[in-house]
């Protein structure tokens, strides 16, 4: 893997998890694909919220065009 070598501090506990799960010989490479993974889900997470403020948006503006046109779309009915 081409890199940076960077020099973190991490917990005891945490380092020797990940030994257990990766070995020690793979940590750069577990390290790198967990990062890659919370970066994922920290943009999913962005997009989905950005997403849900447009749909509120969107709605707030269908609830005003709705009752500005209400009495267009309600006239005539009478008739019937």
């Amino acid at each position: 893997m081409n890199g940076t070598r960077l020099n973190i501090v991490l917990p005891d506990a945490l380092i020797r998890e990940i030994d257990q799960v990766a070995g020690k010989r793979k940590r750069s490479q577990f390290i790198a694909d967990a990062v890659k993974r919370r970066i994922a889900d920290l943009e999913k997470n962005r997009v989905q919220r950005e997403m849900v403020e447009g749909y509120r948006a969107s709605a707030r503006e269908d609830d005003e065009l709705t009752r500005t046109f209400e009495a267009a779309d309600l006239e005539g009915w009478d008739d019937y």
